[in-house]
């Protein structure tokens, strides 16, 4: 390959291609299940094509073993698993919201493909998550994403070592902030939940004889999807404010200081 690069500068790709390939592998958007490999693939390779004038000055030159060689390979590919990861756990909110609404509706029953995971999930948690893979797109915060990739770089230098306490500690806040934010976003449901669930008790203990599940149950499901309906605008604003500001953070290249 002398005719069109030299053997310092195919290593350098690879580098790079290793970290940005791990990265898209897990990152939402582009590394869900429905997403071609190839795609995913090719994806990363145009990109380590154009951020290799921006972070090659920061590389390490060609080991003189293939040792070396398979040792920097797996870090950096450890790298782009340990961003992409932090990325996906914030989207479990969406899971964890849908999963609240659907027992609060009783239809937690009502199972469905999830086409960005490998197994069924609730039909309002699969909805939930279709519409966040949205809104990601429709608010253009993916291109935090590829302003990240560059910043990761400043924040992860491939000659400094793994900040591993750093992404342990990130880790565990942002699984935390995750279920947190879930809560709070169907928290319309569930007061209405609340609520309804008092009124019923309530009615049956004053109306022994009339028959409380027959009429609450098709209530419950009724108002609550109306209620879940009403918040979506709002769960939506929510949501991508809380995700434009990890991606935020993640395009400057403070994610270890946030998680420190």
């Amino acid at each position: 390959m002398d005719g069109w690069a030299t053997a310092d500068q195919v290593w350098a790709g690879g580098l790079i291609f290793a970290r940005i390939g791990a990265i898209l592998m897990v990152m939402p958007g582009f590394g869900e299940a429905y997403v071609p490999p190839r795609i995913r693939l090719s994806l990363a390779l145009l990109i380590s094509l154009v951020l290799w004038p921006v972070v090659r000055a920061g590389l390490p030159g060609l080991p003189d073993g293939l040792g070396g060689m398979v040792g920097w390979i797996i870090r950096e590919v450890t790298t782009g698993l340990m961003i992409g990861l932090l990325l996906r756990l914030l989207m479990t909110a969406l899971t964890t919201a849908g999963e609240i609404v659907s027992l609060q509706t009783t239809l937690s029953f009502a199972q469905t493909a999830n086409p960005l995971q490998a197994q069924p999930g609730s039909t309002i948690a699969s909805f939930l998550m279709l519409f966040g893979v949205t809104l990601i797109f429709a608010t253009d915060t993916h291109h935090l994403f590829i302003a990240g990739m560059v910043g990761s770089y400043k924040l992860i230098a491939p000659a400094q070592p793994l900040m591993m306490n750093d992404f342990t500690a990130m880790a565990v806040r942002t699984v935390g902030d995750s279920f947190l934010l879930g809560v709070q976003l169907s928290a319309p449901v569930l007061v209405f939940a609340l609520i309804f669930n008092l009124a019923s008790g309530l009615v049956a203990r004053v109306m022994p004889s009339f028959q409380v599940y027959f009429a609450a149950a098709p209530l419950s499901v009724i108002l609550g999807l109306s209620i879940f309906a009403l918040s979506l605008g709002a769960l939506g604003t929510v949501f991508i404010d809380r995700y434009r500001r990890l991606g935020e953070l993640f395009a400057a290249g403070v994610m270890g200081g946030a998680g420190g």
